[in-house]
């Protein structure tokens, strides 16, 4: 028997459920991880690179683009790296839960980026969904102020994703994400391995990790990002963007999870946090209902 139409949605459902949860699950091996935060994205991007670069080869995919096209990837890649850089050094100094509530705000700084970058105005939803998640914010900082520099970076975190989010959803108009993808990762490597130059970092470098480091790096750069992001691409192509956006939202909330039940005393937070956390969550998951809505009329 052939697979049915609502088989294959239900198919792909699970699949998106299961590459959020992978989604959420980087955070928790970025507190695995015992190397610094510009160490292990370096890692993790070469990895990533290389492992999406034999998914080409194998898949017989063609990824030649143009000049104009490649210099747009490379340097949106600085940008990825510096999201990645920034989260990871987050959960470093502060811990999962506060990091992956913080990078939640991505929605905020969209709100504010992508109608300035369109040359549209920002509506009063967007307005409104933004003074939510900023009260959320205040809450997290008013509690958790031993957490400050975590708060900091994890903020500055979100504001990068929503850059090259932003950036992202002009570029993807006319290029296959995946290969998007690749040539991002690959520039990700360069502008790190460039700055792991001048701080001679990289002169230095003898790749004699753990085991246990080499395992979670594996995995972080194979499962975590380069299978994750070609299998989340392909069920795009069949789900609704409005389903995506609310799925996808479910990545902080896999994540704490985890991080509660793994690392237990360490992720348990004040009253205030998880107030203003339900807050940022709150305007996350109102968010693409409200724009849905409003596109309708």
């Amino acid at each position: 028997m052939n697979p049915t139409p609502q088989s294959h949605e239900t198919r792909n459902l699970l699949i998106l459920h299961l590459t959020v949860f992978i989604w959420g699950f980087t955070g928790i091996l970025g507190a695995l991880i015992s190397i610094n935060a510009v160490q292990m994205v370096w890692y993790r991007v070469m990895i990533a690179s290389i492992a999406l670069l034999a998914y080409f080869w194998w898949s017989k995919t063609n990824i030649r683009i143009t000049k104009i096209q490649f210099i747009k990837f490379f340097f949106t890649g600085s940008v990825v790296a510096t999201h990645w850089i920034f989260f990871f050094h987050s959960i470093k100094v502060a811990n999962v839960s506060v990091s992956l509530i913080c990078l939640s705000s991505v929605t905020l700084f969209i709100s504010i980026l992508e109608p300035l970058v369109k040359k549209q105005r920002i509506s009063k939803g967007d307005v409104f969904i933004g003074i939510l998640i900023i009260f959320g914010i205040y809450l997290i900082f008013k509690f958790e102020a031993q957490y400050t520099t975590g708060i900091i970076f994890g903020l500055l975190s979100a504001l990068a994703a929503s850059i090259f989010s932003t950036v992202n959803s002009t570029l993807v108009q006319k290029t296959h994400p995946s290969i998007i993808g690749f040539y991002e990762l690959t520039g990700a490597f360069f502008w790190i391995s460039i700055y792991r130059l001048f701080d001679q970092s990289l002169l230095h470098e003898t790749f004699n990790l753990s085991l246990a480091d080499w395992s979670y790096l594996l995995i972080l750069g194979t499962i975590c990002t380069a299978l994750a992001y070609v299998a989340g691409v392909g069920v795009m192509r069949t789900l609704s963007a409005f389903r995506v956006a609310l799925i996808t939202n479910l990545e902080p909330v896999y994540g704490i999870v985890l991080a509660f039940l793994l690392f237990g005393s360490k992720e348990q937070m004040t009253g205030g946090f998880y107030i203003g956390s339900l807050l940022i969550l709150a305007a996350v998951f109102i968010y693409p209902i409200y724009k849905k809505r409003k596109n309708k009329r």
